[in-house]
């Protein structure tokens, strides 16, 4: 059930977003639970139409349960800066263009914001991970990480908006830093360490 997840479970990555679906997958590893993707089951990628990241993460969970007949995992992320009234937000991909070219999209944040007026760089990125079965409650969990952003871009590590993010407390941006220092305080760890919280995985041994 959902509710309680457990060495050797399987999990559907409901994300056709390479580097999510990498960077979920690794905080999975520990536990034991083996993650699958819906390129490799074969399964498309839903419309994005929910009006928040809570929403569209249960979204592409249910629809991946559904389609698989398994538990699924999905995450929906994105960039929110203050100064443009928390844009690009849930369309975070689409200010990339039909090709999601994020080069495009931190160029458009940067001239959003120059055109803008104020000097206010403060921005955050938010995550939001659904876990859902094919029949059955979903459970939704959000984390944050607050920072600011810079131009131009720096680091060639991680991917989206990384590179024009610089987290609070740090001068590297997630561009710049090793995977393990961004995971150790990245929005997506914070939601999924709410999630193990809640669904108390254990070891079987």
């Amino acid at each position: 059930m959902v509710g309680e997840l457990k060495r050797g479970d399987k999990l559907v990555i409901a994300s056709h977003n390479e580097g999510k679906a990498r960077e979920l997958a690794k905080l999975f590893i520990p536990l034991g639970i083996e993650m699958l993707s819906p390129g490799a089951l074969g399964m498309p990628e839903p419309e994005e139409s929910g009006a928040s990241f809570a929403e569209n993460a249960r979204i592409k969970a249910e629809a991946a349960a559904a389609a698989s007949g398994m538990l699924a995992i999905a995450d929906d992320s994105g960039l929110e800066v203050a100064a443009l009234q928390g844009a690009p937000g849930i369309h975070s991909a689409r200010w990339g263009g039909p090709a999601k070219d994020f080069g495009l999209a931190m160029e458009r944040v940067h001239r959003e914001l120059e055109a803008s007026g104020t000097n206010d760089r403060g921005a955050n990125f938010t995550c939001a991970l659904a876990l859902a079965q094919p029949a059955g409650p979903t459970l939704v969990f959000t984390g944050k990480v607050h920072g600011e952003i810079v131009w131009p871009p720096r680091g060639t590590r991680g991917f989206g908006y990384d590179p024009i993010f610089v987290p609070d407390g740090h001068t590297e941006t997630f561009g710049e830093m090793s995977p393990g220092r961004k995971e150790a305080i990245s929005h997506r760890t914070k939601a999924f360490e709410r999630l193990i919280l809640a669904t108390r995985p254990y070891d079987e041994d």
